[in-house]
């Protein structure tokens, strides 16, 4: 494993250090793309020659809206490169809250994927820092003022930015809980943490290992694994979605290794019917947050693949684990090396061994975490009270260590790897004409984790249909966010000082009177 100074636990100085010492070895694959650590430095040095010739100085935002492609791979050490941050969009982001990112965040430059600029056609305001904006594929007019241009080719070669371990080089936006999506600053530091700490989760990782991930480059898990194989010498393979069908195909024809899974899609795999495809890769390990207890040996029988289990959040790092190969199926593990965690009550007292609190977190090493959210001071202090960072989790700890995730805290929604705010999918709900009030909350999934539920309330009584409902929010919402279940209420069941009864509505949960987009048949567009 890779030691390093703390000056070099930059993006930058990780690339040019492994591309001194590999050079030659495979490192990257991603579409059509196939590169060696000197390939990759010399890309990035070039990609970063691009940029400044665009105007990115360090201090500037770069936003990039796509699927997994190299040009994300590319924009994101090049921001690292010039000291500038990238801002990498949920593909599935629309309407108030793609307006909302774009806002906060006030990227000078857009880099989108064709197919996906029709979703900016509904943004009613661009933020003032946008200059110019990128297709990935092809050119187009000038739109609202502004330039429409190619993805830039190599520009010249730039020596790097004297970076610090502290800059930004991320802004990832994750679930607001009582209110917009908040910006997570990514330090450099962070990322080469995140990639010791999983490496060590997974049981160590080396140099003739191939790593292949096909979750998406705008979350961090997918980022961290590029980093893993950088800092291990390793090759990462970038496919692209998850499909349960392909899937061990994919897994032989990359020669992987190593995988990273979520727990429902490790559920969806579990449930298909046998292959031979299912033992003729060379996969080891999956690191597969939220993995239910029982698929842990299926996994191991069927695939010959060992899971580990593990948490961690964009704000954090690879907090609880699998440590030393000590696991515990079906719960989040044990305290990782470098890291502390416990469980406390409402004033932030920690509370005894089997009692349910929030789970709080904090580092030893400077800039392993998040630095704040950004542009949000307030929300900031609010997470990090008292030095320590509040998950918002309620969780357990057993006496013998390893800690136990209950539910949420937080009014936030977690399906299929996919952090939802329940605030911004109630304002889509709202802004119908025949909506007086919604509320939503998660309920179980039979593929883990939860499933969107909205209670809601009609203007005078007002007849409406679920289907028509349902298209109301598909323009506007992440399709993963498009509430599975609607119930109509009569009233929501509101507190004395008029706050929804939440805890009220999630014992409630799915009944009968609900109705079931998937039973209905009703199939989302994406």
């Amino acid at each position: 494993m890779m030691d390093v100074s703390p000056a070099e636990r930059t993006l930058p100085a990780l690339l040019e250090r492994q591309a001194a010492a590999f050079g030659e070895r495979p490192y990257l694959s991603v579409g059509e793309t196939r590169r060696t650590y000197a390939e990759m430095r010399d890309a990035v040095a070039r990609t970063a020659g691009s940029f400044a010739a665009a105007g990115v100085v360090r201090g500037d935002r770069v936003a990039i809206m796509c699927e997994n492609r190299r040009e994300l791979l590319d924009s994101w050490f090049a921001c690292a490169w010039l000291g500038a941050s990238l801002v990498p969009l949920n593909t599935a982001t629309r309407g108030p809250q793609l307006e909302h990112v774009l806002g906060n965040s006030g990227p000078r430059v857009l880099a989108i994927d064709p197919e996906l600029f029709q979703h900016l056609e509904v943004v009613d305001s661009l933020p003032p820092e946008l200059e110019r904006v990128w297709l990935l594929d092809g050119s187009g007019a000038p739109w609202r003022g502004l330039a429409v241009e190619p993805f830039p080719g190599p520009g010249d070669s730039l020596p790097a930015e004297r970076v610090t371990p502290d800059e930004t080089v991320s802004i990832l936006y994750t679930s607001g809980t009582t209110g917009p999506s908040k910006g997570v600053m990514c330090p450099q530091a962070q990322f080469y943490w995140w990639a010791r700490g999983t490496a060590a989760m997974l049981g160590g990782l080396g140099e003739d290992d191939v790593l292949y991930t096909c979750l998406p480059l705008f979350h961090t898990n997918a980022l961290n694994a590029c980093i893993q194989a950088l800092i291990h010498g390793a090759r990462i393979v970038v496919g692209p979605r998850f499909s349960a069908s392909a899937f061990w195909t994919r897994m032989a024809e990359s020669d992987a290794t190593v995988t990273y899974l979520l727990g429902a899609m490790v559920s969806i795999l579990a449930k298909r019917p046998p292959s031979p495809a299912d033992s003729a890769h060379r996969v080891r390990v999956a690191l597969a947050p939220a993995t239910q207890a029982e698929l842990h040996e299926l996994f191991r029988e069927r695939f010959g693949v060992t899971i580990r289990d593990g948490f961690g959040m964009t704000e954090t790092n690879a907090v609880i684990g699998a440590r030393d190969g000590k696991q515990r199926p079906g719960t989040m593990g044990f305290v990782m090396p470098g890291y502390e965690a416990k469980i406390v009550d409402e004033l932030d007292e920690e509370v005894p061994d089997g009692t349910p609190g929030e789970l709080v977190l904090r580092a030893d090493e400077p800039f392993s975490f998040a630095t704040g959210y950004w542009r949000l001071p307030e929300k900031t202090v609010e997470s990090w009270r008292n030095l320590w960072f509040h998950t918002g989790d309620r969780a357990v700890r057993d006496p013998d260590g390893s800690f136990r995730f209950l539910d949420r805290m937080k009014d936030a929604i977690r399906r299929r790897g996919e952090n939802i705010s329940a605030w911004e999918v109630e304002q889509v709900l709202v802004s119908h004409p025949d909506i007086a009030a919604a509320a939503v909350v998660p309920v179980p999934s039979e593929l883990g984790e939860d499933e969107v539920m909205a209670f809601v309330v009609t203007r005078d009584g007002a007849a409406q249909e679920p289907e028509e409902l349902i298209r109301h929010c598909e323009p506007r919402l992440a399709y993963f966010a498009v509430p599975r279940y609607l119930e109509f209420l009569d009233e929501l069941p509101l507190t004395e000082n008029g706050k929804v009864r939440k805890f009220v509505l999630r014992e409630r949960g799915v009944t009968d009177a609900a109705w079931d987009r998937e039973a209905a048949g009703y199939v989302l567009k994406r």
